[in-house]
């Protein structure tokens, strides 16, 4: 039994049945999971797609934002920042913005603001600034200072810095 391992022909035995259990375990191990990951990834694709649609059909002017020149020049930070508020039941009364003018820096015009969201939960904080940022892409968040109000569970006073970049 010593010599057995010892015997070329039980490897030249060994290495075609293993040559041969290559294929057999892909095409009943592998490729069934395989087919199963691209049923799940089609799904998930037709899911996005009917979303997608529907995004399109309640705000069709999405598309154009981003790459409008025109819808660029039109930003106004109390418009934009107005709409995202309501959406996530911010009241006009817990904001304030201070914007300044656009100016000319680097060869590229910018507009810079700061925004103070007063008596919000942080998950509403959250998701307005995830939704404007997610609407303007050319809008960037430069600083967010983020303090308690005490004496109340989930209310904060939050100041953000932006930079509107044309």
């Amino acid at each position: 039994m010593k010599d057995f391992y010892k015997n070329p022909i039980f490897y030249y035995m060994l290495i075609p049945i293993l040559v041969a259990l290559w294929p057999l375990s892909i095409s009943l191990f592998y490729l069934p999971d395989t087919e199963k990951l691209a049923e799940n990834e089609q799904s998930q694709h037709n899911e996005a797609k009917l979303l997608m649609n529907d995004i399109l059909v309640i705000d069709p002017g999405r598309l154009d934002v981003n790459n409008d020149k025109e819808n660029a020049k039109e930003f106004d930070y109390a418009t934009a920042i107005g709409q995202i508020a309501a959406s996530c039941k911010i009241p006009s009364t817990n904001y304030s913005i201070d914007s300044d003018q656009p100016r000319l820096i680097s060869g590229r015009k910018t507009q810079s603001a700061t925004v103070i969201l007063q008596k919000v939960e942080i998950k509403d904080f959250a998701l307005f600034l995830s939704s404007l940022l997610r609407r303007w892409a050319n809008l960037e968040c430069v600083s967010v200072d983020i303090n308690k109000q005490k004496g109340l569970a989930d209310s904060w006073k939050i100041t953000l810095k932006f930079k509107y970049y044309y």
